[in-house]
């Protein structure tokens, strides 16, 4: 009998090894009051996710940890956090929450804090380079403190064999343990986001240019 034309087989989930197995998802933010083409971007972005997201657990197996950055509590108080703070992002783990996956906690309160008003003190702006780099050093200490917590976090709660799911801005230097293998979720809609958005600043630096002129 000759075999079938165009026929894959499914990989096995024992194909893929029984390392820990991290699903990165970049985080998204829709303004309170986006452009309406925006809206639809980001939208097709999450409606994406979810996509990418339910193959790999075909082929890898659920997922059983989900961790969310900027949400210090966890549990249902956590689920309900996600919920106010990104309804896209909730829509997400609430699929996997219904199936058994547990809401895992990787913010500590104080250094998440520190984090953001640190932050926060740099988008000000000074005058006095000294305390611009008093400030930035400040930053960076906070930046380095509380991303070696969340990898520590992760590294506890994550167990051999087992799949977990992070949802965090680009960008963010978490090293995340060397034993866990990293999934990068990067769906079309990404690059169509970071597109709307350089097309975006184009146009407001371009108006600013001619307001200057005039």
């Amino acid at each position: 009998m000759s075999e079938e034309l165009g026929k894959i087989e499914k990989p096995t989930v024992e194909s893929f090894g029984k390392a820990r197995k991290l699903l990165f998802i970049p985080l998204i933010f829709s303004p309170p009051e986006p452009e309406s083409d925006f809206f639809e971007i980001v939208r097709r972005y999450w409606d994406e996710v979810e996509s990418h997201v339910a193959k790999l657990e075909l082929k890898l197996g659920n997922v059983s940890k989900i961790y969310h950055e900027l949400v210090a509590v966890g549990g249902e108080e956590g689920a309900n956090a996600i919920e106010e703070l990104n309804s896209a992002s909730y829509r997400i783990i609430q699929t996997r929450l219904e199936k058994g996956a547990e809401l895992q906690l990787i913010e500590d309160f104080d250094l998440l804090t520190e984090f953001m008003d640190w932050s926060r003190c740099l988008a000000i702006g000074f005058q006095n380079q000294d305390v611009f780099n008093k400030i930035y050093e400040s930053y960076l200490e906070a930046r380095s403190k509380r991303n070696k917590d969340i990898a520590d976090r992760i590294d506890e709660s994550l167990p051999e064999g087992d799949i977990g799911i992070v949802l965090m801005r680009e960008g963010h230097q978490v090293q995340f343990p060397q034993d866990v293998e990293v999934f990068y979720v990067a769906p079309p809609g990404l690059d169509e986001i970071k597109r709307w958005l350089r097309d975006r600043e184009r146009k407001l630096e371009a108006e600013l240019d001619n307001d200057s002129e005039e």
